[in-house]
C-alpha cells in the first residue's frame, strides 16, 4: 500500500530522557499541527531529526528511542554535535536564514558548513530511500533540506516528490550572492511541485531559475530534461477551530478558574478602563523587527502625548538560537531599549512596557491574545506569520485591531488589518492612533471577514490542498508520458520504418539535431551527428531533408558538400542532392530596409539582443538578454511590428529566443508538402521543436510520424524532452533497428 512520508528537520514529537526511560510528547507547533491530517490518515510515516544528537543518546537507550518514535509514526535520522552545529546552526541559520530574509550582511559563506549541509542532506535522502517504495508520495519540509528532492530523484526517478518552503525566497539579486546557488537551486528541482507561502516568493523562485540555470519557465511550470514542475503558492493557515473554541471557553471561566497572568491582567484592565493593551508576540528573530518596533512605540508617545499611562505595550519574545551571536546581540539590544524606555517614560502608576523574555503555555497565549485590544506585528520580512492569524480566530465578540506588517506573507490575505511599512515610524504611529481610536462597527466589520477567511483556509485545508496537487502534478505528468515517444511506440514505428517502400524524413536543426547557443554560428554539426546524418540520408528509398529557419549560406558551407536535401530559411530555399540552392517560393524583399531600422533600435535598448539578416526574412535574437527584460521586449517589438506589417502579407515567427519576420505565403508546412507531393511515400516523419515546425506537423498528412522536442503545446502526435532523444532516435532509423 502506498503511503505518504513526511521529512523536516525536528520530528513532530518531544523526547525527554527521564529514570532510564523515554518518552515522546507531541509538539503543538505550526507544522505538527498542520500536518497531522496529512500523517495521520492513512499509512504515513514522518522522519526527521529527533532533537537529541549521538553523544547525549546513552547506548542502551537508542532502541527506546525508536519505540517511543515509532508509537508516533516517526522514524529519527541520527546527527552528531558536529553536524548539528554544521548543518543547522551553521549553514541554515547562519547562511540561508538571513540570506532569504534579506539580511546580506549576517550571512556567513564557510565551505565547511555547505559541506556538512549536503552530508546531514544526504542522510535525509538516505533515511527516505531506506523507508520509501516507488508509489509513495514524498513531502520535505524546509530550508533546512534543499538538496535533498534531487539526492532521493537521483535514486528513484519516478517516485512523487514535494517540497515546501516556509521561509520567503529572495529575489534574484539577493539570492545570486549565494556561492552554492546553482546546487541549491538544482537540489530543489528534484522535486515535481515546489511550494511558498506568497506568490512573490514564487516569482523570484522562478526568475533565479531562469537566469541561473537557463531553464524554459512557461507560467509556472518549469521544463527539466524528461519532466515538468510545478511551482505554486499555499498561504499557510492555522488550526483555526482549536483558537477559536479555546477563546470562547477561556471567555466563560470564573474567577477562581482564571490563570495568574489573567487575573493581572484584568485588575490592571479595571485600574484604567480606557487604556489600551498593544500585544507583540514574537521569536526574538532580527527578521521580527522587535527592536525597531520599540523605537516605533516610543517615536508614538513623543508624537501623540497624550496616550502616556493610557496604553500598554506587552512584548512576548520566545528564546530562539541563543548560541547564534546576532542573537546574542540582538537580546542585549531589546534588553536595553526596553530598560531605557521604561527608564525614561515610567511613572509611579505607569510602566509602558511589559517585557517578557520566555515561552508561554497555551493557555496565557489565549489570555494575551483575549486581553489584548491591539495586536502589533511589525516583522522586517516574514515568511507568513501565524501570530497573526491566531489573534484574529480568538476575537470572539469579532472586536480588536490587528496592526501589521507588509512585509509579513500573511499581509497578502489580510488585508482588513492595518498593514504598515515597519520602517515608517511616522506611517506607525499615525495607525496606533487610529487602532485606538477605530469604532466597534469598523472593527467588527473587518474582522468578521478576516475570521470567515481564515476559517475557510485553515491550515488541514493548506496541507490538503498541497498533496492533492502533488497528486495532480503526478497524474498530469502520466497523460503526457501517455504522448511520450516510448520504446514501444518507437519499436512500432521501426517496424514501419523498415517494411516501407519510400521514406520521406525531414529533420530541424536548432534546438532538435544542435542545442541552442547564444551565437546560432556556434551551434555547428559534430561528427556524431555527420556520421548519424550520412548513414540514414545514403540508405535506399529514403529521401532525408535538413528543414530550418537558417539561412543558405551557413547550411551550404555546413552541408553541401554532403549532399543532402535541405530546406532554409524556412521554406525560401531548396537544395536537392547536393545542387545550388535553388527558390522554392517567389517573394519579396523590399519590405526589410522598412522593419530593419525598427530592428535596430530594439538592439539598442536592448543589451545582449542582435539581429539576423537572412536573404528574404529577419530574426532578432534575445537569447542572451536577461530573461525577463528579454520576454519585455519581445512583447513590446510583437506589438510594434503587428502593426506595421498588418497590410504587408508578412508575418511574425516567435521562435525559442528569437523573432523572425518573413512573407506570410512561406512556411515549413508548404515546403514540406511540396516535396511530399513529388514521390508516392508510405512512410513520413518529421521532428522540430518551436512554432515554426507547427506548420509542417499540421500540413503532413495524418498518418505521418510527427514528433516535438519539448513539451509544449503540439499539433504533432509525440513528443521527446531533448536533443539526446532525438539522437537516440537517429540512430535507431541509422541502423535500422
Amino acid at each position: 500500500m502506498a503511503k505518504t512520508i513526511i521529512i523536516s528537520n525536528r520530528l513532530p514529537v518531544q523526547l525527554q530522557i527521564s529514570n532510564g526511560g523515554i518518552t515522546a510528547v507531541p509538539s503543538v507547533g505550526g507544522l505538527a499541527t498542520g500536518m497531522k491530517s496529512v500523517h495521520s490518515s492513512g499509512d504515513s510515516l514522518w522522519i526527521g531529526w529527533s532533537g537529541l544528537t549521538d553523544e547525549e543518546i546513552p547506548e542502551e537507550l537508542a532502541p527506546k528511542i525508536d519505540a517511543a518514535l515509532a508509537k508516533h509514526g516517526s522514524s529519527k535520522v541520527k546527527l552528531t554535535e558536529k553536524e548539528v552545529d554544521g548543518f543547522y546552526y551553521g549553514f541554515s541559520n547562519r547562511t540561508v536564514w538571513p540570506l532569504f530574509h534579506y539580511f546580506l550582511e549576517y550571512s556567513e559563506f564557510e565551505l565547511e558548513s555547505w559541506e556538512i549541509y549536503k552530508a546531514v542532506n544526504q542522510k535525509f535522502a538516505d533515511a527516505i530511500l531506506e523507508k520509501a517504495d516507488n508509489e509513495d508520495t514524498i513531502w520535505i519540509h524546509d530550508y533546512q533540506l534543499m538538496l535533498v528532492p534531487q539526492m532521493v530523484r537521483a535514486e528513484r526517478p519516478d517516485i512523487s516528490i514535494g517540497f515546501f518552503l516556509h521561509i520567503p525566497f529572495p529575489s534574484y539579486e539577493i539570492f545570486r550572492t549565494l556561492p552554492w546557488r546553482r546546487e541549491v537551486l538544482q537540489g530543489l528541482l528534484g522535486s515535481d511541485l515546489i511550494g511558498f507561502h506568497t506568490y512573490d516568493y514564487e516569482r523570484h523562485f522562478l526568475s533565479s531559475v531562469r537566469r541561473l540555470l537557463g531553464l524554459e519557465v512557461s507560467f509556472n511550470d518549469i521544463y527539466l530534461d524528461d519532466r515538468v514542475i510545478k511551482v505554486d503558492s499555499f498561504p499557510m493557515g492555522i488550526d483555526y477551530k482549536k483558537f477559536s473554541d479555546a477563546a470562547k471557553e477561556h471567555s466563560q471561566r470564573s474567577e477562581d478558574e482564571k490563570s495568574e497572568l489573567q487575573k493581572r491582567l484584568d485588575t490592571h484592565k479595571k485600574s484604567a478602563p480606557d487604556a489600551k493593551f498593544f500585544l507583540s508576540i514574537d521569536r526574538l528573530d532580527y527578521t521580527k523587527g522587535i527592536a525597531k518596533r520599540l523605537n516605533a512605540f516610543e517615536y508614538f508617545l513623543n508624537k501623540y502625548p497624550h496616550y502616556k499611562e493610557r496604553v500598554r505595550l506587552i512584548i512576548l519574545a520566545v528564546p530562539s538560537r541563543s548560541n547564534v551571536p546576532q542573537y546574542q546581540l540582538l537580546k542585549r539590544e531589546i534588553d536595553e531599549l526596553v530598560g531605557r524606555i521604561n527608564g525614561e517614560l515610567s511613572t509611579v502608576s505607569w510602566t509602558p512596557i511589559w517585557y517578557f523574555y520566555r515561552s508561554m503555555p497555551f493557555e496565557n497565549l489565549i489570555d494575551l491574545y483575549t486581553s489584548s485590544d491591539i495586536a502589533w506585528l511589525t516583522p522586517i520580512r516574514d515568511g507568513m506569520n501565524l501570530v497573526a492569524k491566531e489573534y484574529i480566530a480568538t476575537r470572539t465578540d469579532k472586536t480588536g485591531v490587528l496592526i501589521l506588517s507588509e512585509m509579513a506573507g500573511s499581509a497578502n490575505e489580510m488585508n482588513e488589518s492595518l498593514l504598515i511599512n515597519p520602517n515608517n515610524f511616522e506611517q506607525i504611529a499615525d495607525s496606533l492612533n487610529e487602532a485606538i481610536n477605530m469604532p466597534k462597527e469598523e472593527q467588527i466589520a473587518r474582522n468578521t471577514l478576516l475570521q470567515k477567511r481564515l476559517e475557510r483556509y485553515n491550515v488541514e485545508k493548506w496541507a490538503n490542498d498541497f498533496m492533492n496537487s502533488l497528486v495532480g502534478q503526478k497524474e498530469k505528468d502520466q497523460t503526457y508520458k501517455s504522448r511520450k515517444l516510448s520504446i514501444d511506440i518507437m519499436n512500432t514505428i521501426m517496424d514501419s520504418y523498415n517494411k516501407s517502400r519510400r521514406r520521406l524524413v525531414f529533420l530541424d536543426y536548432d534546438g532538435t539535431l544542435a542545442g541552442f547557443h547564444t551565437d546560432p554560428q556556434k551551434a555547428s554539426p559534430d561528427e556524431e551527428l555527420y556520421t548519424l546524418l550520412d548513414e540514414i540520408s545514403s540508405q535506399p528509398n529514403t529521401d532525408m531533408y535538413l528543414i530550418s529557419g537558417r539561412d543558405k549560406e551557413t547550411f551550404t558551407k555546413w552541408f553541401l558538400p554532403k549532399k543532402y536535401n535541405m530546406i532554409v530559411e524556412h521554406g525560401v530555399w531548396i537544395s536537392q542532392g547536393g545542387e545550388e540552392f535553388r527558390m522554392l517560393e517567389t517573394v519579396k524583399k523590399d519590405w526589410m530596409e522598412k522593419i530593419l531600422p525598427v530592428l535596430e533600435s530594439f538592439v539598442d535598448r536592448t543589451p545582449g539582443s542582435f539581429i539576423e539578416e537572412k536573404n528574404y526574412s529577419l530574426a532578432w535574437h534575445y537569447r542572451k538578454t536577461d530573461p525577463d527584460f528579454g520576454q519585455k521586449r519581445a512583447v513590446e517589438l510583437n506589438t510594434v511590428l503587428t502593426s506595421l506589417i498588418a497590410n504587408d502579407d508578412l508575418s511574425v515567427l516567435n521562435g525559442n529566443k528569437v523573432m523572425e519576420i518573413k512573407s506570410s505565403n512561406v512556411n515549413k508546412g508548404r515546403a514540406s508538402m511540396r516535396v511530399y507531393s513529388e514521390h508516392d511515400y508510405d512512410f513520413v516523419f518529421a521532428i522540430g521543436d518551436d512554432w515554426t515546425d507547427e506548420f509542417m506537423f499540421q500540413e503532413l498528412p495524418k498518418d505521418s510520424v510527427t514528433v516535438k522536442v519539448g513539451r509544449q503545446k503540439t499539433q504533432a502526435r509525440y513528443f521527446v524532452d531533448n536533443t539526446k532523444n532525438v539522437r537516440a532516435i537517429l540512430k535507431r532509423f541509422a541502423n535500422k533497428r
